[in-house]
């Protein structure tokens, strides 16, 4: 193949167009992608047309969103954050990429990127090269683990059970938390189990505040997580958590909220409400210092690399790059049995 990008004209007018190669400068590398996966939360966002950074600015130095002056730059070009590839071009001042090593880090869908050669992270020797799809993804996971600030023995719902809320069900499970996932597609929930959760919570028939109240002889969880971005699990994470207990909202919730209900165990309860979010150079403000965005991927991914967490069984479809129309609308349709996607480039 050769330089190719992924293009969005418009919602859901999605395409792989040809571009022009990128040059080659100082201390950069040339990594051609092999694999890049899709991600079923901010990049549906745009591909919905849902995202706020659509409608209205972002001012960075304010840290606030504005009305927006102009009309959306169409069309986005390689957007994607899940990228794994090999160095075919290395500077000549560049000592520490070659040739034929296999990388991961964020170039965005496309079939060569040039980048810093700081930017990429080589894979251990024995590492499956689609693993490494899922270092931001597991980065995620980890900064709304380390947002909840739990503790060995806490009672703690995972609310979604997709991609990042399974690696988070993971990611508490080994940090010493008793996990209770929560979601309505029992393939989900199963992988959950396998990830070591104590129990499970099909929404479908059961009440997930009733559930975790019942485990925890009526107090409630410690610690909520709600990776789904669905206002309706944000509002039942808050009825599920003990009196002064925290609630990290780690999901990208869309649009203005319907069926949360602020005035009632929100208030009465005295509940901690926490934002998660993984960009930036200090994903969790309260560790700044020490978590920096960096140690957290790369936390993440030597948890993979030491077979203490395994990614692998979440891929549920490799697509070839030029379907990644099929791919989006794969996704868009949100059928349970659909978790990671993967663009094969």
């Amino acid at each position: 193949m050769g330089n190719w990008v992924v293009s969005l004209a418009g919602p859901r007018r999605i395409s792989l167009e040809p571009c022009p190669p990128d040059p080659l400068g100082p201390g950069q590398v040339r990594v051609r992608t092999c694999y890049s996966g899709i991600s079923a939360g901010t990049e549906l966002t745009l591909y919905r047309g849902s995202n706020p950074r659509l409608s209205k600015d972002w001012d960075d130095a304010a840290r606030m969103f504005v009305p927006r002056q102009t009309p959306v730059p169409y069309p986005l070009i390689g957007f994607g954050y899940e990228e794994v590839g090999e160095v075919v071009e290395v500077a000549p001042e560049v000592v520490d990429r070659h040739p034929g090593q296999l990388v991961w880090g964020i170039w965005g869908h496309r079939a060569e990127a040039v980048l810093a050669a700081e930017a990429v992270w080589p894979l251990p020797a024995d590492l499956d090269p689609l693993a490494a799809v899922f270092a931001r993804p597991g980065a995620i996971a980890l900064t709304a683990v380390l947002a909840g600030d739990l503790h060995l023995g806490d009672w703690v719902g995972v609310f979604g059970q997709g991609v990042i809320g399974l690696l988070a069900t993971r990611l508490a499970a080994l940090s010493g938390a008793r996990v209770v996932a929560v979601d309505r597609v029992p393939a989900r929930l199963a992988h959950a189990t396998r990830y070591g959760a104590r129990s499970t919570v099909d929404v479908a028939a059961q009440s997930a505040a009733a559930v975790l109240r019942d485990l925890t002889g009526g107090r409630g969880a410690d610690v909520c997580l709600e990776l789904s971005g669905a206002y309706p699990a944000l509002h039942e994470a808050i009825r599920s958590t003990a009196h002064a207990g925290r609630v990290v909202a780690a999901g990208f919730y869309q649009g203005q909220a319907d069926a949360l209900g602020l005035g009632e165990e929100f208030h009465h309860n005295r509940i901690q409400l926490v934002a998660a979010q993984v960009s930036g150079p200090t994903p969790a403000p309260g560790m700044a210092g020490r978590w920096t965005g960096d140690r957290v991927a790369q936390t993440f991914m030597d948890l993979v690399a030491e077979h203490s967490v395994d990614p692998l069984p979440l891929v549920s479809h490799i697509v070839d790059a030029s379907a990644v129309a099929d791919a989006l609308a794969l996704l868009d349709r949100g059928a349970g049995d659909v978790l990671q996607v993967v663009l094969r480039f």
